[in-house]
């Protein structure tokens, strides 16, 4: 079965920066289209990102576009969430997922796999 296993996560002051990476064990993670979700207690999960197989097209919330990129290298089977500019908001636990499907999804249920997540903390 496939698991993802994101990483990159911690404290960091406003307007500091993380990388996230997200890589699968078992297949390579270079065959699906991987998004970035986050979400915060007794809150929904919600989209952040979204990127192709080949990473020629990606799909950003409103709420990171300009602060946020992602990135893949297929050759090393990783997605990358570069977050610059953080805020007190987007403190969260960030999870990244796959899907086999076509086009973005920005839902949950849309996609097939999970990581367990890792936490981004921004202090003000």
């Amino acid at each position: 079965q496939e698991q993802l296993v994101e990483s990159g996560g911690g404290l960091v002051q406003a307007g500091g920066s993380l990388r996230l990476s997200c890589a699968a064990s078992g297949r390579t993670l270079s065959n699906y289209r991987v998004g970035w979700f986050r979400q915060v207690p007794g809150k929904e999960r919600d989209f952040v990102a979204a990127i192709s197989q080949s990473g020629a097209n990606t799909k950003f919330a409103d709420s990171v576009k300009g602060r946020f990129t992602i990135s893949r290298d297929n050759a090393k089977g990783a997605v990358y969430m570069q977050m610059n500019s953080l805020n007190p908001e987007d403190t969260a636990v960030y999870y990244c997922a796959a899907r086999t499907g076509v086009g973005h999804a920005v839902r949950p249920s849309e996609y097939d796999y999970w990581g367990q997540g890792t936490q981004v903390t921004v202090s003000s």
